[in-house]
């Protein structure tokens, strides 16, 4: 993992939290007021009234980037001390604010406003923002990202992907993004209040949806491009202000950075199985014109940006995964059948031991991905590892989880079928978070 200053990273977070109201709300236990989410419910409609116009700003020199950690030559996966803290606090924002509100968030395809100021209060925007540029940290540290992902999702992962959507797109405007495009957009990421819902927009609504063969279109126009196509899975898309939007340019698939009062640009609900707390949409792109200056980074950078996003997702898994496995270790053990408690049976407790022995493997694997990435060197394999693990032990995990508890698997009574569904994700998911 990253070599940190103990006193960097970790100490920042807890300062803006000591210095923010989320400091008394983050022990809140009781049950908030939500709104009903309310999405366009009949077909495409136009974006909202844009809440601000990000003012351009013109470049001046070199876009500011935060640097690898480098090689230690030791391999250790034990959490630095700033790792420990972050981690401790999102821990605690977790269980007692996700977990609670949880199976409301999901029977309203809603993340409430409340929970998603307490995330940028503490800064869940700026940790992979350069601390030249507002950020917390002059490393870059995919391995942190991976931690916070694991302990969001372990609270609720629909709610921890409305969480990270607007960090993910700080991100990539952070790692691709030119001098222009981070003076224009990060300090509305890194402001103490007011963070922009943004949205990481890849996907599309086809089957067998390959990332490197996009249908979604941009073509040269003067001096800008015009984009047309349809995204899906896009994170509180009627609340977005901001999204990164995957097109293919010239037979390559690229980044573009696209406002959301741009003419042409339409949403629509997105109705899905799992995730419901993210309030998924469809973005339509109807001759959206976006100026040169729109493009973010190269055709490589797309690439990493899948490789990142798929490590998100395996992060993602891992926190659920966790879920089930506690969830079930505790109701195997309560749970009686013929006058002693079903844990006594060898196939239910291979069933729980594998899950365990499942996760391990995966977290292995993942948090060797993002050890790499942090020190600068090739991950693409062990990436690939982590998203095949990750969709498959994630079905599989979310599978078995609904099976332990029977028939009350079955039922909303109990998580682990919300579990069920949103692991289902994992696999089909591309773009939208980012570590």
């Amino acid at each position: 993992m990253s070599n940190t200053n103990p006193m960097g990273i970790g100490l920042a977070v807890l300062n803006r939290i000591a210095s923010s109201p989320a400091i008394d709300r983050l022990g809140l236990r009781r049950a908030t007021e939500r709104a009903v989410y309310q999405g366009a419910k009949s077909g495409f409609q136009a974006a909202g009234t844009a809440n601000r116009t990000f003012k351009r700003v013109k470049g001046s020199g070199k876009p500011t980037r935060q640097r690898a950690s480098g090689d230690s030559g030791v391999f250790d996966l034990t959490p630095t001390e700033d790792q420990e803290m972050i981690v401790g606090v999102v821990q605690e924002f977790a269980d007692e604010v996700l977990r609670p509100a949880a199976a409301e968030a999901d029977e309203k395809d809603l993340t409430s406003k409340e929970v998603l100021a307490q995330t940028s209060e503490f800064g869940l925007t700026l940790l992979n923002v350069p601390e030249e540029l507002g950020g917390l940290s002059e490393e870059r540290s995919a391995v942190t990202g991976v931690l916070v992902a694991e302990a969001l999702a372990y609270g609720d992962m629909g709610q921890a992907v409305a969480c990270l959507a607007p960090a993910s797109v700080a991100t990539a405007i952070s790692l691709w993004g030119t001098d222009e495009q981070q003076q224009t957009y990060l300090p509305a990421f890194t402001a103490d209040d007011d963070i922009p819902a943004a949205a990481f927009a890849v996907a599309e609504p086809r089957a067998l949806f390959d990332p490197f063969a996009l249908e979604t279109t941009a073509t040269k126009s003067g001096e800008g491009y015009v984009l047309d196509g349809i995204k899906s899975g896009v994170v509180r898309g009627t609340e977005a202000e901001l999204f990164v939007v995957a097109a293919s340019l010239d037979g390559e698939s690229r980044l573009f950075v696209v406002e959301s009062g741009t003419q042409g640009v339409s949403l629509a609900e997105d109705p899905s199985m799992g995730l419901r707390a993210a309030s998924l949409t469809r973005l339509k792109l109807d001759g959206v014109t976006v100026p040169a200056s729109a493009l973010l980074g190269t055709a490589d950078d797309f690439r990493e940006s899948v490789r990142l996003s798929r490590l998100a997702w395996a992060g993602l898994a891992l926190g659920t995964g966790k879920a089930v496995l506690d969830y079930t270790k505790e109701y195997v053990v309560g749970r009686e059948a013929f006058g002693e408690p079903i844990a006594y049976r060898q196939s239910v407790a291979f069933m729980v031991a594998n899950i365990a022995i499942e996760l391990e493997g995966l977290r292995m694997v993942t948090l060797k991905a993002a050890s790499r990435i942090d020190q600068g060197t090739d991950a693409s394999r062990e990436i690939a590892l982590a998203r095949k693990l990750a969709a498959e032990y994630g079905m599989k995990i979310g599978t078995d989880g609904v099976q332990l508890l029977g028939g009350h698997g079955f039922v909303k009574e109990h998580p682990v079928e919300r579990w069920y569904r949103d692991l289902r994700a994992i696999g089909v998911m591309e773009g939208v978070v980012l570590v």
